[in-house]
């Protein structure tokens, strides 16, 4: 028996259709949430974004209780979406879910299909890559880098241009072509200091982190994961010189380069005694 709108929103075990249920009311142009109302499609995607971080920062801290909120966050993004998107007539949350359900599927005949699931994870990657290409080549996309989304951070963005790249032969043959174009890269940045203008700076500095990206999947390292891990050093062992300093009565302002390099040295020491 279906259940009644109101009873469905005050139902503690409603599941998906009690969210759906709640943002229809939130979008009600009659009854509805004023703010929600005036939402669309742009206006939340900055929402979604900021929550698929968080899902990812929860992950990151290993709390599992935080992750299950981020993650009904993130479900919530999904529902707002499909809620705009039903409004328009575009589509629904039904006819959203299908379609990632169809894409599924297909996706994975080794598993819903006739192909044999005899098959490294290597190869099962190498064969998702020619589906996706088959799909791009349906969709008549003609480079190979179509459908990398523009919006994406820069330092994934990066990543996914150049994988897609040397799918088709575009790529270093080895590690130390990469490095050789660091050097150059750098040196192009330091002569743009040094006789360039600040536009020139800029754009060899982006060279730089490019060729930096590239270099990192050339090693087989992810390096957003690498980056985060250096910032996570970097707040500890600054927090370490910050802890040192209060010992002192001191602040870091109170204090010099000096004597905050010398600290962050003994931070650095003690981490890697044994």
């Amino acid at each position: 028996m279906t259940k009644k709108p109101d009873a469905l929103i005050h139902d503690a075990n409603g599941g998906l259709p009690r969210l759906l249920e709640i943002m229809r009311r939130l979008r009600d142009p009659n009854t509805g949430c004023p703010w929600d109302i005036e939402q669309d499609f742009a206006s939340i995607a900055r929402y979604t974004i900021e929550e698929a971080y968080e899902v990812a920062d929860a992950i990151e801290r290993q709390d599992w209780n935080d992750l299950k909120g981020e993650l009904g966050d993130l479900l919530l993004q999904t529902v707002y979406h499909t809620q705009i998107g039903e409004e328009a007539g575009l589509f629904s949350f039904d006819s959203v879910a299908n379609a990632i359900s169809d894409k599924m599927v297909a996706r994975h005949p080794h598993v819903f299909g006739e192909e044999s699931r005899d098959k490294t994870s290597q190869q099962q990657t190498a064969d998702w890559e020619q589906i996706k290409a088959a799909e791009r080549a349906d969709k008549a996309e003609k480079s190979a880098l179509a459908g990398v989304a523009v919006a994406l951070p820069s330092l994934t963005r990066a990543l996914k241009l150049q994988k897609r790249a040397a799918r088709v032969g575009f790529d270093w043959p080895s590690t130390q072509e990469v490095l050789d174009k660091i050097i150059e890269e750098a040196e192009e940045l330091t002569q743009a200091q040094q006789t360039g203008t600040q536009a020139d700076v800029v754009e060899e500095f982006g060279d730089l982190m490019f060729v930096m990206t590239n270099l990192a999947r050339h090693l087989d390292i992810d390096a957003e994961a690498a980056l985060s891990a250096a910032n996570a050093k970097f707040t500890r062992r600054f927090q370490g010189v910050e802890a040192r300093l209060a010992a002192l009565g001191k602040t870091p302002e109170q204090s010099d380069l000096a004597e905050m390099d010398a600290l962050w040295d003994a931070v650095k020491a003690e981490e890697n005694l044994p």
